[in-house]
Order: structure tokens, then sequence, then C-alpha cells
């Protein structure tokens, strides 16, 4: 996947921190706007959710992540996330996320599709 940063592309950003004192102090939150807006240039995200919520609970267990999915549904958008770590640490949890039908762009990795993260994944 090359840098997919079109004009018609749109963007759904998520954000993660792991714990409440990183929530609250914006620490790492303000590191990955930069890097979502870095790689998307010009543009911008058309909603970003924020989840302070540990790397290794699933999408039931993170609201945001349902809601920032739902929304990339509804406006046929592409869910964007600074760092593959993020998103996920848990290799099925992360390859059910691969499998769905909402395409996920990791600034970290822009070139990867969906067969290399599931090979890295593992």
């Amino acid at each position: 996947m090359e840098n997919m940063k079109d004009n018609t592309t749109k963007y759904v950003a998520y954000l993660r921190v792991s714990t409440q004192k990183q929530g609250y102090s914006g620490l790492g939150l303000e590191a990955q706007k930069e890097i979502i807006q870095s790689h998307l240039r010009n543009a911008a995200p058309i909603a970003e959710y924020i989840e302070v919520e540990s790397g290794r609970k699933t999408d039931k267990e993170r609201p945001q992540l349902r809601s920032a999915l739902e929304h990339c549904r509804k406006e046929g958008a592409t869910l964007i996330v600074a760092k593959l770590d993020r998103l996920a640490r848990n290799v099925s949890f992360l390859s059910s996320l691969l499998d769905n039908d909402v395409e996920i762009v990791f600034c970290d990795f822009p070139p990867a599709n969906k067969m290399v993260l599931h090979i890295l994944a593992a």
C-alpha cells in the first residue's frame, strides 16, 4: 500500500494510550497526532477517536475502536493509526482486525498490505 494521501481518501484517526496517567497528561497522544498529520501532509482526518486502554484488550473492550471502525464503514474511510503497537499487541486480535472490511494504514509501516501484516503479526 503506497501512502494513500489523495484527495478522495477519507481517514479516521485512532489514537491509544495505555494508562490514565498518559491519557490525562497527553503523553503519547500529541506524538501520535503529529505522526498522523505528517503522514497525511495537508489532509486531515474526518474524525479522531482516542482510547485509554491496554493494547492487550480486544475490540469488545475498546469502545472507541469500535466507534472508529463503524465510522469508517459508514463513511467509506480508512482507519489510520500512528504505529502498529497503538492498535494491537495481540496476534489474534490484530489478525481479526485485518480480516474485517475496513482498510487500515499504519504510519510507521505505510507500504504494508494485509498479507504482510498477517505475516508480521505471526
